[in-house]
């Protein structure tokens, strides 16, 4: 069973970890949307469809032909681990706490530093060196490796060879693109949100306007909810409607996507977890540890898409 962060925190009677979720997800559209399965173990495997079983049709009373086997492509999912030590001075600590909570206000930013970790390898984490970028073995595979955006699919539409302007036409192609059901959020930069705002103005309408998982407000295309990220960038490369590089150019991507089991979806050991680490060795300091085995599950190839070379 899969359950988002926000879910999570409701149940947890850990007061600072209940703030510390709550920190994590509060500017994060995909950590508000995303659910998490819990495993056991480091890493999920699952056998994720390539090919349908045809269904054939039959004589009545003949015999029944043998049918063709469904065809899978076996994946393994591996935990990483993310994290950030929160230390607290205890001299600051002591002589500073009438102002505020010196502990709470350290330990929040380490949340929002492992919030902007896991949003930033969402879209651009790569365990082996993709499009310019250097791997890291400790990290994980995010957006633009799963759907790879580096080689030409049904998953991935192209604004021209090299990029071009957006088009609403084209925005529409990118939801098709997502089968078994609407896509759950639009996730764009800052940039490609102003363009469709401009669109829909001079189509003589509006983005609709509602809320979004926390309350807060939100814009919809087509009922679909429009996530922003800072970490989507403005800069890639398409070279004959691939993209080969994440900086140097002036292009951008918009991503689609469903969340949960069977689509995108995230997995994780324990969830969000803090740990009290207590006194430190040398230091007159005390440390908390913000620790997350976490990864990112892809379970359906035509259950997320991405529109390249959106240019402004």
């Amino acid at each position: 069973m899969s359950i988002t962060l926000a879910e999570s925190a409701k149940l947890s009677n850990d007061v600072l970890l209940q703030g510390i979720i709550e920190t994590i997800i509060k500017d994060s559209p995909i950590l508000q949307s995303m659910p998490f399965i819990e495993i056991v173990g480091n890493g999920l495997t699952y056998n994720r469809e390539t090919a349908l079983a045809a269904a054939v049709w039959h004589a009545p009373l003949g015999d029944w032909v043998t049918p063709t086997a469904p065809t899978f492509d076996q994946l393994t999912a591996t935990l990483a681990v993310l994290g950030r030590n929160a230390d607290v001075d205890n001299f600051i600590k002591q002589t500073r706490s009438n102002i505020q909570d010196i502990e709470a206000a350290v330990i929040e930013l380490a949340a929002k530093s492992v919030r902007q970790e896991f949003e930033r390898a969402f879209l651009y984490g790569c365990v082996a060196n993709y499009l310019g970028m250097t791997g890291d073995a400790n990290s994980i595979n995010g957006l633009i490796k799963l759907i790879a955006t580096g080689t030409a699919s049904s998953q991935v539409l192209a604004m021209g060879a090299t990029g071009a302007a957006l088009t609403l036409a084209k925005l529409d192609e990118l939801i098709d693109a997502v089968k078994g059901g609407k896509p759950d959020l639009l996730l764009m930069s800052k940039r490609s949100r102003r363009k469709i705002n401009a669109l829909a103005r001079a189509a003589g309408s509006n983005l609709e306007v509602g809320t979004g998982k926390l309350g807060e407000f939100a814009q919809f295309y087509n009922g679909i909810q429009i996530g922003v990220s800072d970490y989507v960038l403005d800069a890639h490369v398409l070279t004959g409607s691939v993209e080969t590089a994440v900086t140097g150019g002036g292009c951008s991507t918009i991503y689609a996507m469903q969340f949960g089991e069977g689509a995108v979806c995230g997995a994780t050991n324990g969830g969000i977890q803090v740990e009290p680490i207590g006194a430190m060795e040398g230091k007159d300091a005390n440390r908390n540890r913000i620790k997350w085995y976490v990864s990112l599950v892809d379970f359906c190839i035509q259950r997320r898409a991405a529109l390249i070379g959106v240019t402004d």
